[in-house]
This record gives structure tokens, C-alpha cells and sequence, in this order.
């Protein structure tokens, strides 16, 4: 996917409307009018949110006599998917030797709280005597 597609995908999916459009269109095909049902905006404006989610290959529209299906296209998707993917398992490797680093400051801590008890143990031994 080159960077221009990526960029135009995550630019469709920024918008709310467009996301919830997407979530619509997951559970299979719609009109235009089932599809702008729940928002509280005009038509030319649903359509506008459809164009943009048309141009980044999120939606394709059909045409069967009077219906217009939409219907969600999951290849870009699935293309941002591996995208994230990449940075999730930079984070992930990121966490997981934070994670080492946490545990081995949690090792010598332990250690040095050991040591000093047993450095004020024998200073009050020789006290005693």
C-alpha cells in the first residue's frame, strides 16, 4: 500500500461518522438511507462522508434497479491492519524489555535492602559486645 493510500485511508477513518459507517457496513450491505438513519444530518452530507470513504477504497457502491447498496471493501483494512501491526510489535518488544529492566531494578533493590539489614544486624551484634 503506498503511503498515499494509507494516508487517505486513515484521513476517512478520522471522522466519527465515517467510522460508525464502516461499523454499519460490517454487518453487511446498506442504502444510503439505512445508513444515514441514525445520524441527525442531511443527505448531501451523508453522501459527502460516503464519497470520501468511496475515494480510500473502504465502500463500494452498487446499483440494482432503484437500490444503491453500499458495502464494506476490507482490503485497505486489512492494509492499515499490517501497518499497525509493525508498531504494535515495536511496542510489545519495547514493553516486554521495560518489563526485564523493572524486574532486574526489583532484583537489586531487593539485594541492597538485604545487604544493609544484615550490615545493621551485625553493627548492633558488635554493639553488644
Amino acid at each position: 500500500m503506498t503511503s498515499d493510500h494509507l494516508s487517505n485511508t486513515f484521513a476517512a477513518l478520522a471522522d466519527p461518522t465515517r467510522r460508525a459507517i464502516l461499523a454499519k457496513l460490517a454487518s453487511g450491505e446498506a442504502s444510503v438511507t439505512q445508513l444515514a438513519e441514525p445520524f441527525e444530518m442531511s443527505m448531501p452530507a451523508i453522501s459527502k462522508h460516503l464519497k470520501v470513504l468511496e475515494r480510500a477504497g473502504l465502500i463500494a457502491r452498487g446499483r440494482e434497479a432503484q437500490w444503491r447498496p453500499c458495502r464494506l471493501e476490507p482490503a485497505p483494512l486489512k492494509q492499515v491492519a499490517g501497518w499497525v501491526e509493525h508498531y504494535r510489535q515495536f511496542w510489545e518488544q519495547s514493553f516486554d524489555r521495560l518489563e526485564d529492566y523493572l524486574r532486574e531494578l526489583k532484583t537489586n533493590e531487593s539485594r541492597n535492602h538485604e545487604s544493609r539489614f544484615k550490615e545493621r544486624k551485625n553493627a548492633g551484634k558488635q554493639r553488644k559486645k
